[in-house]
Parts: structure tokens; sequence; C-alpha cells
């Protein structure tokens, strides 16, 4: 049975994802209990090349399967950006993105919006003589789409999830964690690569 590690040192994805995987079997680690301090940068253009990058940066530094993720949102009225800038949106005098997004909607009727998520599992690789190779990267993705409210509302998640509205007039951030678990965009990308993440590690 092995372990996955995963390649993400940001406490609520760390939340969402060990919920999210936790039945498989092996354990889900992360690079705080490994010890592991590393950062890896994400300039492209693409979620999984982002997520791809540092899938395997993670891979290679410990020897592990790894799994990373690349998300974002993506709004109508900002030709659906920030998109894979999300993390950086407004620059890095913005110490609140969440006002600033509603801040720069204001008054703005088209508030369609969707959440991105990209998962790359990078597996460790080995020769036919045991020398380590590249690791194999596969990809999966869920979207989630909705629109922005115009306050926010709620107490559970992250991000943006007390602004990002369904369908069902609820913000994200007003869903159970299993509600969340099950529609979200991370949620969505995880069950697609549950059946691939269990042939690896059992």
């Amino acid at each position: 049975m092995s372990d996955l590690l995963l390649a993400t040192t940001n406490p609520g994805k760390q939340r969402e994802f060990k919920r999210l995987l936790q039945e498989l079997p092996g354990r889900v680690m992360t690079p705080q209990e490994l010890g592991l301090d590393l950062e890896v940068a994400e300039p492209h253009h693409v979620y999984a090349q982002n997520a791809s990058d540092k899938a395997v940066a993670f891979c290679r530094a410990s020897g592990m399967a790894a799994l990373a993720d690349d998300s974002g949102l993506e709004v109508a009225s900002l030709d659906w950006g920030p998109g894979v800038r999300t993390g950086r949106f407004g620059g890095p005098r913005v110490t609140d993105p969440v006002g600033y997004l509603l801040d720069q909607l204001r008054g703005v009727d088209d508030r369609r919006a969707r959440m991105v998520c990209w998962l790359a599992l990078a597996i460790p690789g080995t020769g036919p003589d045991g020398t380590p190779r590249s690791p194999r990267v596969e990809l999966f993705s869920g979207v989630l789409e909705g629109s922005v409210a115009r306050e926010r509302r709620g107490e559970g998640g992250f991000g943006y999830d007390p602004i990002f509205l369904l369908r069902s007039g609820q913000t994200t951030a007003e869903l159970a964690d299993g509600d969340k678990d099950r529609l979200s965009h991370r949620g969505k990308a995880v069950a697609a690569a549950l059946p691939r993440l269990r042939q690896v590690l059992q």
C-alpha cells in the first residue's frame, strides 16, 4: 500500500483534499508532515501545465506519488478572468481579493462565473533496472458553473466560496461539507481521479 503526497501548502486545500480522499488506501500526506519545504512557480497560462509542474516537483522531491491542483475563478464580465491568475488577482497590494472582486463588479449585471480545477497526478517512474525515470503525469478536471454574489454569505469553505453563487441560491460557503464536496469543481475533479488513485495506491 502506497501513500499520496498533496502538492500544496495551502491549508484550505489540504483540509478539502484530505476530506475528499479519506477513503483511499494508504495515507494522504502534506509537505509539512514530511518536513518538505518546496515552492514551485506557476508561470503558465494553462491550469494543467501549472498543476503538472507542481506534481512533478513534489514527486521528485519525495519519491512518492503526488497530487497537485491548479484552480481558478473565471468571470464572464472580466473576459473570463482572472483564471490561472486567481491567486494573484489584483496584485501584491491586494489583501482582500474577495472584496477586490466585488469592487470590480460593482454595478455589473452579468455576473456569470465558473470555478475550474485541474488535477495532476505524478507517479514515480523507474526503468527495468530500477533506475529513476521522469514521473508519469495524468490529468483530471472539474468545473462548477454559477455566478458572483453581490455580497459575502456563509462561513464555510475558503477563498472565493463566500461569493460564489450556485443556481440553488446558496453560496458554496453556505453548503455543508458533503454537499460542497459533491458539487464543487475540486470535488468533481477528485471524483474523476479516484479510480486511478485507487489503482496507483493499492
